[in-house]
C-alpha cells in the first residue's frame, strides 16, 4: 500500500502571495500569528505580506523569536505567545527555520500532550492537526511547505530531532518566486542542492514508487538545467522561478517516500557545528551515492545520469554511477559548494560521535544500502580531506 500526503491547497507564480488575503476570508479566519525570521524583517521581504495583510485588515501577531537552527525553547516560546495572541491561523513565512518552527508551534499549540516537543521526535501519534498554516517559503530548496517532516534542535542532548507527522503539513502552500529573488549566491546554491540532495535520495530509496519516481526525476531534470543559472544571475527570474517550482517538485516526493544517510549524516552537522543544511547535504551527496551504488539501486542511477543532462546511450552500469556521481559533483563545484569536512570547520575528533549520531537518525532506515555506524564513519572520514 502506497500513501501521498500533500497540501489542501498550493498557489505558484509571481505575486501569488496575493492570495492570502482570498484564503482567510475563505477559510472565514480572523487573525494570523505571523512566524519568521529576523533577517527578513530586516531586509524588507516580511513587509511583502504584512503589506497585504494590511491591506485586506487582517490583523497579526509577529513572532520572530527563534534561531536559524529552532530550539526546543523557540518552540515552547512560540507556543505560549500562539496562546495570548488570540490568533486562529498560522503564517509562516521563510526557509525551514521559519516553517518548522511553525510546524512546531502548530502541533503543540493543538496537541498539548506534547507540549515538552522532545516527545515529537521521530513519528509521533499526535490526534489533532496542528493549527492551520500559510506556508510561504522565501528559499528554493527545504520544501517544508510541502513535507511531513520538521527539525528541531534539542540543544540538551546536541542533536537534531527529526519529526515526522502528517498532521503538521501546511494547509496551503504559496510558492511565490519574488519572495526568492534576494537570496545571495551561497543560499541559492546551498538550498538547491539540498533540493537536489531530496530529489536523489527519494529517488533511491526502498519506498519509492512510480508518483514518487515522477516527482524526483522532474525535479533532478528541472534543477540541473537551472540551479546554476539562478546563482550566476539572480536577476534569471526564469531561472528563480523553475528553482521554486523545481523544490516543491522534490518535496512532494521525499515527504511520502523519505530519505537516507545523506541526511542522516547531515543532521549532526547543524547539531554539532551549526553547519547550513543545504551545504552539509551537498557536500557528503557525492560520496554517498558512491557508497550506495553497491545496492539494488544502482540501476537507478542511469536515469539520474539522463536527467543531469548526460548522454546515457550505450553506457554499462558502471559508467552510467559514475558519469551521474559525477554530474553531482561537478554541478556543486560549479556553484563554489566546499567539498570537504575540513573547510566547514568539522573536527576530526568528533567524527565517532558524529556517526553515531547519524547512524540513530530517522533517515537511516531509507537508505537503500543497509549500512553500520562504521560504514558512516568511514565516509566522514572520506569527506574530511
Amino acid at each position: 500500500m502506497k500513501r501521498i500526503i500533500l497540501n489542501e491547497t498550493s498557489y505558484f507564480g509571481a505575486g501569488s502571495r496575493s492570495v492570502i488575503s482570498e484564503e482567510v476570508a475563505r477559510r472565514g479566519f480572523k487573525k494570523a500569528f505571523f512566524v519568521t525570521d529576523k533577517d527578513l524583517i530586516k531586509f524588507g521581504i516580511a513587509a511583502k505580506v504584512i503589506e497585504i495583510l494590511d491591506k485586506s485588515s487582517i490583523p497579526y501577531t509577529l513572532f520572530s523569536d527563534f534561531k536559524a537552527n529552532p530550539t526546543i525553547i523557540n518552540v515552547q516560546n512560540g507556543v505560549e505567545a500562539y496562546k495570548n495572541s488570540g490568533a486562529d491561523f498560522i503564517i509562516a513565512l521563510g526557509g525551514g527555520s521559519s516553517i518548522d518552527t511553525a510546524k512546531g508551534i502548530g502541533i503543540v499549540v493543538n496537541n498539548p500532550e506534547f507540549s515538552d516537543v522532545k516527545s515529537l521526535e521521530g513519528v509521533a501519534p499526535t490526534k489533532q492537526k496542528a493549527v492551520p498554516t500559510f506556508a510561504l517559503p522565501t528559499t528554493a530548496g527545504t520544501a517544508a511547505e510541502v513535507t511531513i517532516n520538521y527539525v528541531i534542535i534539542d540543544e540538551d542532548a546536541k542533536k537534531k530531532m527529526v519529526c515526522v507527522d502528517p498532521n503538521d503539513i501546511p494547509a496551503v502552500a504559496i510558492v511565490d518566486p519574488e519572495l526568492m529573488y534576494s537570496m545571495p549566491k551561497g543560499l541559492t546554491a546551498a538550498t538547491g542542492m539540498d533540493a537536489l540532495t531530496h530529489a536523489i535520495e527519494s529517488y533511491i530509496t526502498p519506498g519509492a514508487w512510480a508518483m514518487s519516481d515522477m516527482f524526483e526525476l522532474k525535479a533532478i531534470e528541472m534543477i540541473a538545467l537551472n540551479l546554476k543559472k539562478a546563482v550566476d544571475n539572480g536577476n534569471d527570474t526564469e531561472a528563480r522561478d523553475n528553482m521554486a517550482q523545481a523544490q516543491y517538485i522534490a518535496g512532494m516526493g521525499f515527504s511520502n517516500v523519505g530519505l537516507g544517510i545523506v541526511h542522516s549524516m547531515a543532521h549532526p552537522l547543524g547539531a554539532f557545528y551549526d553547519t547550513p543544511h543545504g551545504v552539509a547535504n551537498a557536500l557528503l551527496l557525492p560520496y554517498v551515492m558512491e557508497y550506495n551504488s553497491d545496492s539494488p539501486a544502482a540501476p537507478k542511477y542511469k536515469d539520474i545520469a539522463k536527467a543531469m543532462g548526460i548522454d546515457t546511450e550505450g553506457m554499462d552500469l558502471d559508467q552510467a554511477v559514475k558519469a551521474a556521481i559525477d554530474a553531482v559533483k561537478q554541478l556543486s563545484i560549479s556553484i563554489n559548494i566546499p567539498q570537504k569536512l575540513i573547510e566547514i570547520g568539522v573536527k576530526e575528533e568528533d567524527i565517532p560521535a558524529l556517526a553515531n549520531a547519524a547512524f540513530n537518525d530517522v533517515c537511516t532506515g531509507g537508505n537503500p544500502r543497509p549500512t553500520s555506524v562504521e560504514d558512516i564513519e568511514a565516509l566522514y572520514r572520506k569527506a574530511y580531506k
